[in-house]
């Protein structure tokens, strides 16, 4: 499952994140200003697609912002509607304007990347209500996209979660109709005594941040058990649309992606896994990371097999 010697690329992008360990004795407030001005210096050099474009759409809790990438083509498009990570806590649309252009242009879908609410200040179930409201915009405003109706859930860490929540919602509720989930190295299932946490302890998360992460967004260990809050939880995911689980080998959270996977093929679902055993976690949406292109690539192939 883990290469026996990181990728130069993984390791230099992995290093750029340790300088800030441990992210749990840092302050929230700090830690996003430090992305916002570390999303200012990625994205100088924007990769270009047909439009990305800044609103606002009715959310839960008053009104959320969104960005809309159009491909540079005629439509229309499948839409994506895409979760950005960050533990639930960190993270932002810009944060993730580089893996969401990489999207659009690969896929050839207009991808709506959604700001929804960090926890603590809005803990758990905020930022699945969040999800859920924008997908279900998504699904109803279709010719506003210049969308052709079919529509894709994907999200990375803590927005894969919320892209397998989302499809999980949308199943139990007859909700919209989503046809393809993308969850790259979901949060999902993490145990402290799987492999994956004890041997990547500190490589750009530590058992600490995995901690505070889930002590934010939780707020109560009420929800600890809800399918919500974690899809690895007991439910039924018989219903769910086709997935494909993304991992990488010197990531805490692998082996809950691998046993969500798992659990997904034995209900039924249909799973492409992609394990890239010397990538590190947030790969993704590390600028020089080649491995990221060559994995959105793959995302491409499955959402086509998927929605054609």
């Amino acid at each position: 499952m883990r290469a026996d010697e990181m990728h130069p690329q993984a390791r230099e992008a992995a290093a750029a994140t340790t300088r800030l360990q441990p992210l749990h004795e840092r302050n929230r407030h700090l830690l996003r200003a430090l992305e916002r001005a570390s999303s200012w210096y990625r994205n100088r050099n924007q990769l270009p697609v047909g439009a990305a474009v800044d609103r606002e759409i009715p959310g839960p809790d008053g009104e959320l912002p969104i960005r809309v990438y159009q491909p540079d083509a005629s439509g229309p498009f499948p839409t994506l509607v895409f979760f950005h990570g960050g533990g639930f806590v960190v993270g932002s649309i810009a944060s993730h304007d580089r893996l969401c252009r990489l999207l659009t242009r690969e896929t050839g879908c207009v991808v709506v990347s959604v700001g929804y609410r960090l926890a603590p200040e809005h803990p758990f179930p905020a930022a699945v209500e969040d999800a859920y409201a924008a997908t279900e915009w998504a699904a109803e405003n279709s010719e506003a996209l210049a969308s052709d109706g079919r529509l894709a859930v994907a999200g990375d860490s803590a927005g894969g979660t919320l892209a397998a929540v989302v499809a999980l919602m949308a199943a139990e509720r007859d909700g919209p109709d989503i046809g393809y989930q993308g969850l790259i190295y979901p949060a999902v299932g993490v145990e402290p005594d799987q492999a994956s946490v004890e041997e990547n302890d500190g490589i750009v998360l530590s058992k600490g941040d995995l901690e505070w992460f889930r002590d934010c967004y939780y707020g109560s260990d009420v929800h600890l058990r809800n399918p919500y809050a974690d899809p690895s939880n007991p439910c039924d995911r018989s219903g769910l649309p086709p997935a494909t689980v993304v991992t990488a080998g010197f990531d805490p959270l692998r082996d809950g992606g691998v046993a969500y996977a798992d659990q997904l093929e034995s209900a039924g679902v249909n799973v492409t896994r992609r394990h890239y055993d010397d990538m590190v976690h947030g790969f993704a949406t590390s600028p020089n990371v080649d491995r990221a292109v060559t994995m959105v690539e793959g995302m491409a192939d499955d959402i086509h097999d998927a929605l054609d």
